[in-house]
């Protein structure tokens, strides 16, 4: 294959029931794959199922449970007991003062963010490596190499996904797999727009609101906007594809010129 294709490939990506996860969950799904949909509760990965069909020649199966935890990501591997692409794309932020994140919290952001990626590469790796193909995909941020004053934990946590996505890259070499991370800058989904409004008010219209923030809090940025959940997709529907097959052991910007870099 030379294209998009992923015709019988079954793909799972975690925290996909809204967002940038259910779009790259529709993405996969258009290039052909089966993808495993992954929230916390069957109730919501049920309605995120309903509302994805028909997105594409793939199908959608419930796979629900939370992986930030070993009992959670265990009842996922049994909904799911092998995949051909991996998507840790769970994650949680939270702007909070630097002096002011206590311990639980820098414990809970690893756990989500960091470990939740760990437990399901270490699961599904072998697998792939077994059968001589698969891709492991781990959404970090710009903010993994720009830590921002406002949410050190979590810029932490996405920092070390840089490094354990390299990590298993070198685990991988030479089976036929790739392990990749892919670094999203600012994107407007849900959660976002809340963050947007927290640091610039709710009084100002949603365009405003968007621009102010970009101005005053990611004024790198060379796109100027948010990026849409669809424009993170199609990068990791490419990575995951057989176009991407010499590309492993990369951190690959989608950041809209975020990161001050020649490098990707």
């Amino acid at each position: 294959m030379t294209s998009l294709d992923l015709s019988g490939r079954t793909a799972l990506v975690t925290g996909s029931t809204q967002g940038i996860g259910a779009a790259i969950a529709a993405g996969l799904a258009r290039a052909g794959a089966r993808v495993a949909v992954n929230g916390r509760t069957p109730d919501s990965v049920d309605a995120a199922v309903e509302r994805l069909s028909g997105e594409g020649p793939g199908a959608f199966v419930p796979a629900p449970g939370d992986v930030s935890t070993e009992a959670g990501a265990e009842a996922v591997r049994a909904a799911v007991p092998d995949v051909d692409v991996l998507v840790n794309n769970l994650g949680i932020f939270e702007a909070r003062p630097a002096l002011e994140i206590t311990d639980d919290e820098w414990r809970r952001y690893f756990e989500v963010n960091v470990l939740s990626a760990v437990r399901l590469t270490r699961a599904y790796l072998p697998g792939m490596t077994a059968r001589g193909w698969g891709r492991v995909l781990t959404i970090a941020s710009d903010s993994a190499v720009v830590i921002p004053a406002e949410m050190i934990h979590y810029g932490t946590s996405k920092t070390a996904l840089l490094a354990v996505t390299r990590g298993f890259a070198k685990e991988a070499a030479g089976t036929g797999v790739t392990v990749n991370s892919v670094i999203a800058g600012p994107t407007h989904t849900g959660g976002v727009e809340d963050f947007v409004r927290s640091l610039v008010g709710d009084e100002l219209p949603w365009d405003e609101a968007q621009r102010e923030f970009m101005i005053r809090h990611r004024p790198q940025s060379l796109l100027q906007r948010l990026i849409e959940p669809e424009e993170i997709a199609n990068l990791v529907v490419y990575l995951a594809s057989p176009l991407a097959s010499a590309t492993t052991g990369g951190a690959v910007r989608v950041d809209g010129g975020y990161v001050d870099a020649i490098l990707p």
